[in-house]
């Protein structure tokens, strides 16, 4: 029977939702807060979707039972909370897309490491000749995905944040990894860890006995989820800083952790041979990575994948756009693209990688951060601070006092011109930025672009 559908939006998520409530004979209203960028306004007017720019107006909404939100949008909004109010249940797009996807599904999420986690997961999957398809905050919406696909995926693998998961009431990942819960968007959470930490955890709560949580049991903030909220799927525990114990093994599940002191990871499968991986033969190194692989490598035995198959796709899996990425080297001056690196921690990770001296380019809004456990790290690798943002007030009271010099700019043509004048042969000029980009840049792929094309441009 069909329905009308209220979708608030008009992103990528909200367009994805609106085809595919068309693909299954629904009728899908999209109304959007600000103008709306032209390419999905086009991709509305082309379906034949109603829709609505410049700000919402309930009164031309249909009559709703279900309403499909942006994941930029609060639950705090007053919109969001009158719709409630008036008995509409209000979803995320990966929540419904679930309701009429096939196929197992592979979740992933955590402060950081899950675009490229991700990645590795689906990497895996291609190499080992499966079906399967990458959605989220990496590829296109699952929505799109799904109603743009002639059949569907045997596995598809989800790139979840904690925005698109808050606006779930049903998700069910066959297979769930949490890789780690650091502060990042304090600000939509109340400054409040706890209700942060409670956004993650969502990627489990819906799972059964028959399924998988894979998370970082080196981390506390999931320890404490673990034992205070507790799940029904079956704990695959990863640790990158701990041996596994033989004698600890529960030989029901499956774990890993270092062996060989320390030089090899190990997977441990139940009533299987563990796979074992020599940690120099990544193709991605430093502590973060070797983590994302290992988790990696644990969704892929659970997935029945050939350890060969994994060993082969992990040696060779060429990261991210825009996670740590090599841009160029101007007379013996690396440039470094980490622009997804919007926390502190993911800040932290790139900083704790560089073996050079670094020229660091920071700076955008402030997500309620906590620049306290970077100082060790500035003091000892960073020479110079050039801030690319509106208000530097916070990074500059903070590290001005452990750098040689702190500098302003109001472009990435700016900034990239700053940081070459100032960087020496065998140095690096590193882009992780801690911030969001929305005061300059309208994401952060368009701020990793424009300093990559400022590079090339030197």
């Amino acid at each position: 029977m069909s329905k009308s559908i209220l979708i608030l939006g008009a992103g990528e998520s909200g367009v994805g939702a609106a085809k595919l409530a068309l693909a299954l004979g629904n009728t899908p209203y999209v109304s959007e807060s600000g103008q709306g960028k032209a390419h999905f306004i086009s991709e509305l007017d082309s379906a034949g979707v109603a829709y609505e720019t410049g700000g919402h107006t309930p009164e031309k909404w249909p009559a709703v039972t279900t309403v499909i939100k942006s994941p930029g949008i609060p639950d705090t909004s007053p919109t969001v909370i009158n719709l409630k109010k008036n008995g509409a249940e209000v979803i995320s797009e990966i929540e419904f897309a679930s309701r009429h996807a096939s196929g197992k599904v592979v979740a992933i999420t955590g402060a950081n490491g899950k675009t490229t986690t991700t990645a590795m997961i689906h990497r895996m999957l291609t190499d080992a000749g499966i079906n399967t398809t990458c959605v989220g905050n990496i590829g296109p919406s699952w929505a799109r995905d799904l109603a743009e696909r002639k059949t569907d995926a045997e596995v598809t693998v989800v790139e979840a944040s904690s925005f698109q998961l808050d606006g779930t009431t049903s998700f069910r990942p066959d297979v769930a990894v949490l890789l780690n819960i650091t502060p990042d968007h304090l600000d939509r959470y109340d400054y409040k860890m706890e209700n942060y930490a409670a956004s993650k955890w969502k990627i489990t709560q819906f799972q059964t006995e028959k399924d998988f949580l894979v998370y970082n049991s080196d981390d506390n903030e999931i320890e404490k989820l673990i034992s205070n909220k507790g799940t029904d799927a079956r704990l695959a525990p990863v640790s990158s800083i701990k041996s596994l114990q033989p004698d600890l093994i529960d030989q029901e599940n499956f774990h890993a952790g270092l062996t060989n002191k320390k030089k090899e990871f190990t997977i441990h499968t139940p009533h299987k041979k563990p796979f074992s991986m020599t940690i120099q033969k990544l193709a991605l190194q430093g502590k973060h990575n070797l983590f994302n692989s290992m988790a990696a490598s644990v969704t892929g035995r659970i997935l029945e994948l050939r350890s060969e198959g994994i060993r082969e796709s992990l040696t060779h899996f060429e990261g991210v756009e825009h996670r740590l990425e090599y841009v160029a080297t101007i007379n013996n001056i690396r440039f470094i693209n980490d622009s997804k690196a919007t926390n502190v921690n993911s800040v932290w990770y790139a900083l704790e990688c560089m073996k050079t001296p670094v020229v660091w380019i920071a700076g955008g809004i402030d997500k309620g951060n906590n620049y306290q456990d970077l100082l060790p790290l500035v003091e000892e690798k960073v020479k110079h601070l050039v801030c690319l943002g509106k208000d530097n007030s916070k990074l500059i009271e903070t590290f001005s006092s452990k750098v040689e010099t702190v500098h302003m700019a109001e472009t990435a043509e700016e900034a990239v011109q700053i940081a070459y004048d100032l960087g020496l042969p065998n140095e690096t000029v590193l882009l992780s930025p801690a911030c969001a980009s929305f005061d300059i840049f309208g994401s952060y792929e368009e701020r990793g672009n424009k300093f990559k094309n400022a590079v090339k441009g030197l």
